[in-house]
């Protein structure tokens, strides 16, 4: 009687490991990892599953399986079972960790840790978009899918609600007024691209009649 409700036991879990999807399997392998990732460093836990599932095909893909790249980042491929551009990891959290530690290094990521908070997972995956993580044009609307249709939001740090089921809308971002000083050298090309905005934005916040500049001149961002 014993063997027989363990081998029915056994087999309805594997029944229901069977009835899942990959992008299912997924998220149940690796929503820990993300929410651990979003509590050390910030960024929304949502973003962190949602991006992995797109690069990877929710761990389908070849550079997944062979290379355990889960966020398609080029560098180093030291797996001579395939030949490709993407970077080969010793493991998935490898993979996990140098996705954060990228956008941590390049400033045109690092700024959002500022910007944004641990849930406003909309204003991270345009933020992502715009420094240039990825040449489609409709990345971030396809990470934002995947998103909202698995509820990856559920899993963010996000305040008001005791329903981890619940959806809350993520608090728009208020503009913070911040300045420039002009240092030798810069141009408003240069500090555009540097603080993520545009040459006829600073123009018109600063009611610039011309590009030239001077060293000490404030300019609002």
């Amino acid at each position: 009687m014993l063997k027989r409700l363990i081998t029915a036991c056994l087999l309805f879990a594997a029944g229901t490991s069977f009835g899942q999807s990959a992008a299912e399997r997924y998220i149940q392998l690796y929503k820990d990892d993300a929410i651990r990732k979003m509590n050390e460093y910030g960024i929304p836990a949502s973003i962190i599953l949602g991006v992995a599932m797109h690069e990877s095909g929710s761990g389908t893909s070849k550079i997944a399986k062979y290379l355990n790249n889960h966020f398609g980042i080029k560098g180093r491929n030291e797996n001579r079972q395939i030949r490709s551009s993407y970077k080969s990891y010793d493991s998935v959290d490898d993979s996990y960790d140098d996705f954060i530690s990228m956008l941590k290094r390049h400033i045109q990521f690092s700024r959002l840790f500022e910007r944004y908070s641990d849930y406003d997972y909309k204003s991270w995956a345009k933020g992502i978009q715009r420094g240039g993580y990825a040449r489609s044009q409709t990345w971030a609307s396809q990470v934002l899918a995947i998103i909202n249709k698995y509820q990856l939001y559920r899993f963010d740090n996000r305040p008001g609600s005791d329903d981890a089921t619940a959806y809350i809308r993520p608090v728009e971002s208020v503009p913070v007024a911040k300045t420039y000083n002009v240092k030798a050298g810069d141009t408003l090309n240069g500090i555009a691209k540097k603080f993520d905005t545009t040459v006829k934005d600073i123009r018109d916040k600063n009611a610039l009649s011309t590009t030239n500049l001077s060293v000490g001149q404030k300019l609002k961002l």
